[in-house]
């Protein structure tokens, strides 16, 4: 049964607009530009609203081929292993300014150093670009001798879609595949064709109408259902351990169960976790509550189970 205090979050979360003394959520045509532009700003001027920075964790600016990302990086840690973080935003928004606060998380439960890397966003830069720099920021850790058993991807949202069609990708040219992957409530049906999108659309956090309209800034005039771009469509076999965190209560539930299901299918070894009554990412909200806050642990234990933690100077 959901903790009262994740009841009371989930409430406040889902009634948020009440805040502003609106009886409705407002509706937002998400297939202008201007609407996009809108949302980066509020996601920038929300940056920060999951928490600080950990005590003794460091974040060190590098640049990859022209991209930006942040080390952040547990003091005295080396990096010789690596989390590689793809954060979410619908693939048309998303800093590591905005993404750094949830990033540190990870890295200080699991005492992983992370890398996080800031891809090109559509509608400016559609498909392939987003994933062609995911490639780039892997083959980066790659190049300063970080072995890919000893990095493991991980993503939110659009991010968690992102790093599993980055896997396809790498798999299919051959390349070495990361160690293991946590996805949180990651895309993974731009079609958006999940029972979830009907049912879940009027208490889900996401804005109404950003599904499909985001899918077609990144898609522009490719198959949505090609798998680099939806990688429910893809062939799963040959996948590194995968963890899977979703909120019962978001349009994109069921992006994670019909992917996991064909996953399992293939052979991979993969866990899944649907919290009914919670919300898109839900783990990234802790220490808010005890449910997010037990996914924080999961994912730690996760992490350092694939790869072993990091050696102290």
């Amino acid at each position: 049964m959901l903790s009262i205090r994740g009841r009371l979050i989930s409430f406040l979360l889902r009634n948020r607009h009440l805040l502003s003394f609106s009886s409705k959520k407002k509706v937002i045509d998400w297939n202008t530009y201007e609407a996009i532009l809108g949302f980066r700003k509020d996601v920038e001027k929300g940056a920060g609203r999951f928490g600080k920075l950990p005590e003794g964790i460091d974040v060190v600016p590098v640049s990859i081929d022209n991209l930006y990302a942040d080390w952040i990086l547990p003091a005295k840690v080396k990096k010789d292993k690596a989390i590689l973080y793809f954060h979410g935003g619908g693939y048309i928004s998303g800093t590591c300014k905005a993404h750094r606060e949830i990033t540190a998380k990870f890295v200080k439960e699991s005492n992983i150093g992370a890398l996080l890397f800031e891809y090109r966003l559509a509608p400016e830069h559609q498909f392939p670009a987003a994933l062609d720099d995911s490639i780039a920021a892997y083959q980066w850790l790659l190049n300063q001798g970080i072995s890919s058993s000893n990095i493991v991807f991980m993503g939110d949202s659009a991010g968690g879609g992102l790093c599993l069609a980055a896997l396809l990708a790498l798999r299919d040219q051959g390349s070495p595949l990361p160690a293991a992957v946590v996805a949180l409530s990651p895309w993974t049906d731009l079609k958006c064709t999940g029972e979830s999108y009907v049912t879940k659309a009027k208490i889900c956090l996401s804005p109404e109408g950003t599904g499909l309209a985001f899918a077609k800034h990144y898609a522009g005039s490719n198959d949505p259902a090609l798998p680099y771009i939806s990688p429910l469509y893809g062939d799963l076999h040959g996948l590194p351990p995968m963890l899977i965190f979703v909120g019962g209560d978001e349009t994109m539930r069921d992006d994670s169960i019909r992917f996991a299901e064909k996953a399992k299918q293939a052979g991979t070894d993969i866990t899944l976790t649907v919290e009914e009554g919670l919300f898109h990412c839900y783990p990234a909200t802790a220490p808010l509550f005890p449910e997010a806050t037990q996914a924080l642990r999961d994912i730690g234990i996760f992490i350092n189970k694939h790869i072993d933690k990091e050696k102290i100077i």
